[in-house]
């Protein structure tokens, strides 16, 4: 792991720091707030953003993960010529490429074992599932906007085909095997059915795959759906990012690329949309659906705008300062929101008194201590990012 300053896309840092706050803002508990509350509409609201859909749909919450895939192919381009302006060969590109690619596993895996007692060989979280992909992503870095344009079609055609041809559950089907009634609400039916949870074909592949590791009981399902060959589709993501950062470093006029990215944008939103209407194929987050990545990739164009726009403005410098000193250490905001947030709560209940986070009461507790931890979070990253201290892999 490298630890210098580089040169960066500040859209693309401002954009990511907004990704990551929300990801790091999960410290707030806005359901926990929900609950304590009676009921009210606006922190149901706010918890419902601050969570998953539990299958088709989608909250501002999940859509952290494939922004933080579609900026990792935003900003390609711009590392792959600042390498090649060093006059580092192609073979050591590659090389960088593979060895970041085993780091972001590895650093995902860690992060997933840190409360087992064995290693927990899963891969389905968002940096392993860029790691799988990366390498692939780098040497499409070389190759025309066309030829991405194909690239993507072609993969999201056959995983969607890999789905469609596997068969569905029997009549006398266990589903409680899978972790899901055969009642359960989110069941999809008909031709979307070959999209139901942990009942699908890559689900399949990782009762087979995650099996190879050594384990403390057998794989049959995973909790929330999630899949190992998401990474698949989850290229794509990358890929639509990786046709953004090569548009934005053209020499083409900057307001037709604000109208190209919101035209696309909106075409992917539409085209997302239109295959979950017709059943051909839903919008499913979990499992990274094919119209999922149409879906997702159009929102985040739309959000690449507008920070874009925000960027030309110049009001990164006097009011979204705080999120570029997030965007611009991405995995140390990652790391540190993964392992220290529970050392920081304790340190406080130890130091100021167990119940300091009981100021404005029972309701509103996990509201204060997020606040504390991500106030102490943003701080870590702000003394970084004076010090010019940034975290590569």
């Amino acid at each position: 792991m490298e630890i210098k300053a580089t040169n960066r896309l500040e859209s693309a840092d401002v954009y990511r720091g907004f990704v990551m706050f929300l990801m790091m803002a999960e410290v707030l508990e806005f359901e926990k707030v929900a609950k304590m509350s009676n009921g009210s509409s606006f922190w149901n609201f706010l918890a419902w953003h601050q969570s998953h859909v539990e299958w088709v749909g989608c909250s501002i919450h999940d859509m952290i993960q494939p922004s933080f895939s579609f900026l990792v192919g935003v900003v390609l381009p711009y590392s792959i010529a600042a390498q090649v302006s060093k006059n580092i060969s192609f073979q050591r590109q590659f090389f960088k490429a593979i060895k970041r690619s085993i780091i972001l596993i590895l650093v995902g895996v860690f992060l997933r074992s840190m409360h087992s007692e064995q290693t927990n060989w899963t891969f389905e979280d968002t940096l392993t599932q860029i790691g799988l992909g990366y390498p692939f992503l780098f040497l499409l870095g070389f190759r025309s906007a066309k030829f991405l344009y194909i690239t993507t079609a072609i993969i999201l055609f056959l995983y969607w085909l890999a789905f469609a041809l596997y068969p569905l559950p029997s009549v006398e089907f266990d589903y409680n095997l899978v972790g899901v009634t055969k009642d359960w609400e989110h069941n999809l039916s008909g031709f979307a059915a070959y999209w139901n949870k942990n009942t699908n074909f890559a689900s399949a592949f990782d009762q087979w795959f995650l099996n190879l590791f050594p384990r403390e009981k057998l794989f049959v399902r995973n909790g929330g759906g999630y899949l190992t060959l998401s990474f698949i589709p989850t290229l794509c993501t990358m890929i639509l990012g990786l046709i953004a950062g090569k548009y934005l470093k053209s020499e083409i006029a900057l307001n037709l690329k604000y109208r190209n990215f919101l035209v696309g944008g909106i075409a992917l939103i539409l085209a997302g949309l239109i295959l979950n209407l017709t059943g051909i194929c839903p919008i499913v987050k979990r499992i990274w659906t094919p119209a999922w990545v149409l879906f997702s990739g159009g929102i985040c164009f739309l959000f690449l705008t507008l920070f874009m726009k925000l960027t030309e403005k110049q009001i990164i410098n006097k009011y979204l300062y705080w999120l570029k000193v997030i965007g611009m250490n991405s995995i140390a905001a990652y790391v540190l929101a993964h392992t220290v947030t529970g050392f920081i709560h304790k340190s406080f209940e130890i130091n100021i008194g167990k119940n300091y986070d009981e100021i404005f009461g029972k309701t509103y507790e996990s509201l204060v201590s997020g606040t504390v931890i991500l106030v102490i979070l943003w701080l870590i990253l702000n003394w970084m990012y004076k010090k010019k201290i940034f975290l590569k892999i």
